[in-house]
C-alpha cells in the first residue's frame, strides 16, 4: 500500500533510501537546511555531492521548510548525523500535526549523554507524535544501495508490528530487510563498528597485513558486544547483520568514510587536516569519546577503543598505540 513518508537529511544514505522508497511507489518527500541542494533535487533530480553518478526518480520531491515535508505523513525518516539528531526532532516536536511512525536511520552515541539515539528520539517527540520508534541499521554503502547492489539490513523495534511496517516498506528485489526486537543490540553494533573501521583503516595506512586487519576486527567484535550486553543487548545480535555484517563492510571497504579517516591517521595525517578533507561527518570520531567515556564509566575494558581514544584526542602516535595493544598482559579468548 502507497505510504507517504519524510525523509530528513539529504546526505548520501538518506538520499539513497529515499530512491528505494520511491522506487517502492511510495509518496517521498525529502528535508535539507541547504537550499541549493533542494533546488538541485527538484530541478535536476541530482544530489551530485553525496552520489554525484545516481539519478533520483522524479516522483521525490524536496522541501526547504520540515513542516511541509512532515505534513500528514505515515512515516518521518530521520537520516541526521548524531550530534543534529536532538535539534531536529525538537524541530520536529514543534511542527508535527497528526502521529506517525518514527524511523532512524543513523548511527552513533550523543555526546555527553552517551545515549543512543531511539533515546534521543523518544526523549524529544512525546508519545502523541509518534507511533513508536524503529532502527535501520546494518551493512549498507549508499554508494551501492543507489546502483542496486543487493543489500540485507535489520529494522528493530521493541513492538515487532512496527519493524514488519517498515520491513514492507523497503522490500525490493535488491534490498532485503530483516527485524529484530533488540534496539539495544542493533544500535550498539552501530555506532561501535565506526571506531573499529577507524582502527582498521589506520591499520591499514600503518601498512600492516591480512593478519592485523582480521585481529582489529574480531576483537573489535568482542569489545562491541561486551559493551551491548552490559547496557542489556542480546549477545546473538552481534553475530548478525548490525554486528558483524556492519563491522564487515564498514573496515574493508573505501566507501567507508570512518576507514578511509583512519587509513589518512595510519599514513601519518593530522587529524584536524583528515577531517578537513573528508567533507562529510566521520561518526566514529565522536563515537569514540562517547564509547570511552562510557566504557570508564561501567568499568568495561575496551582497550581497541581506548587506544583510539588516545590517538584521536590525546595526540598519541598510532604506531606506538598498536605496539601497545601488542603487548598487554596476556588474556584467554572468551574472557567476557
Amino acid at each position: 500500500m502507497k505510504q507517504k513518508i519524510a525523509v530528513l537529511g539529504p546526505g548520501s544514505w538518506g538520499t539513497a533510501l529515499a530512491q528505494v522508497l520511491a522506487e517502492n511507489g511510495h509518496d517521498v518527500r525529502i528535508w535539507g537546511n541547504v537550499e541549493e541542494q533542494i533546488d538541485e533535487i527538484n530541478q535536476f533530480h541530482t544530489n551530485k555531492r553525496y552520489l554525484p553518478d545516481l539519478v533520483l526518480p522524479e516522483s521525490i520531491k524536496g522541501t526547504k521548510t520540515m513542516e511541509e515535508c512532515i505534513d500528514q505523513v505515515d512515516a518521518v525518516l530521520f537520516v541526521v548525523p548524531t550530534k543534529a539528531m536532538r535539534s531536529v526532532a525538537k524541530e520536529f516536536t514543534a511542527l508535527c500535526k497528526n502521529q506517525p511512525l518514527i524511523i532512524h536511520a543513523s548511527k552513533g552515541l550523543e555526546q555527553g549523554t552517551h545515549k543512543r539515539i531511539s533515546e534521543v528520539l523518544m526523549e524529544e517527540i512525546p508519545a502523541d507524535k509518534r507511533k513508536g520508534v524503529v532502527v535501520l541499521s546494518g551493512p549498507s554503502h549508499a554508494e551501492e544501495v543507489a546502483v542496486h547492489d543487493i543489500t540485507t539490513i535489520t529494522a528493530a523495534s521493541e513492538v515487532l508490528e512496527n519493524a514488519e511496517y517498515v520491513q514492507n516498506l523497503f522490500m525490493n528485489n535488491y534490498f532485503r530487510i530483516y527485524t529484530n526486537e533488540d534496539v539495544v543490540g542493533v544500535e550498539t553494533g552501530a555506532a561501535l563498528k565506526n571506531i573499529i573501521a577507524l582502527g582498521a583503516g589506520a591499520i591499514h595506512g600503518l601498512g600492516f597485513g591480512d593478519n592485523a586487519k582480521a585481529a582489529i576486527m574480531t576483537r573489535g567484535l568482542a569489545e562491541i558486544s561486551r559493551l551491548g550486553v552490559a547496557m542489556g543487548a542480546n549477545p546473538l545480535t552481534f553475530i548478525g547483520l548490525s554486528g558483524v555484517g556492519d563491522l564487515i563492510v564498514t573496515c574493508t571497504s573505501v566507501h567507508s568514510r570512518n576507514w578511509r579517516a583512519g587509513n589518512l591517521l595510519g599514513e601519518g595525517h593530522d587529524l584536524d587536516e583528515v577531517l578537513e578533507n573528508m567533507g562529510m561527518i566521520v561518526e566514529g570520531v565522536s563515537t569514540t569519546k562517547a564509547a570511552y567515556e562510557l566504557a570508564e564509566q561501567m568499568n568495561i575494558e575496551m582497550p581497541i577503543t581506548e587506544a583510539i581514544y588516545q590517538v584521536l584526542y590525546e595526540k598519541k602516535d598510532v604506531k606506538q598505540a598498536a605496539k601497545d595493544i601488542m603487548l598487554r598482559d596476556g588474556k584467554t579468548e572468551n574472557e567476557f
